[in-house]
């Protein structure tokens, strides 16, 4: 994984993000979301068969980081094949997934 690596958490706190299958891939969504969230540490939660990558309050990750990182095109929406779960409220866009905390009472997603 990468250097902003961390093993286990506290389950009850803000950090929102996905929940991607381990692998290379795994590995290519954590790189491109330490890209789309400048000065957030991004927490690697791995369990084995899966990875949770969050930051945050608010966990971007856009399709020019992810295509950078694979060094090919890639629809965003096929993330959801390797995206079992997530963490948080989510916004999806056709260049842009945006996962949020959404404490109750809280207001809409960001824009």
């Amino acid at each position: 994984m990468t250097a902003g690596e961390t093993y286990g958490g506290d389950e009850t706190d803000n950090f929102v993000g996905p929940v991607i299958r381990a692998g290379d891939f795994a590995d290519v969504v954590a790189r491109s979301i330490e890209d789309d969230n400048p000065g957030k540490h991004v927490r690697i939660v791995d369990r084995g068969d899966y990875v949770r990558i969050q930051t945050a309050q608010l966990c971007r990750l856009t399709r020019k980081a992810l295509e950078r990182h694979l060094g090919h095109p890639y629809e965003l929406r096929n993330l959801e094949i390797d995206m079992p779960s997530f963490c948080g409220r989510l916004r999806t866009r056709e260049d842009e997934f945006v996962w949020f905390y959404d404490k109750p009472g809280a207001a809409q997603a960001p824009e």
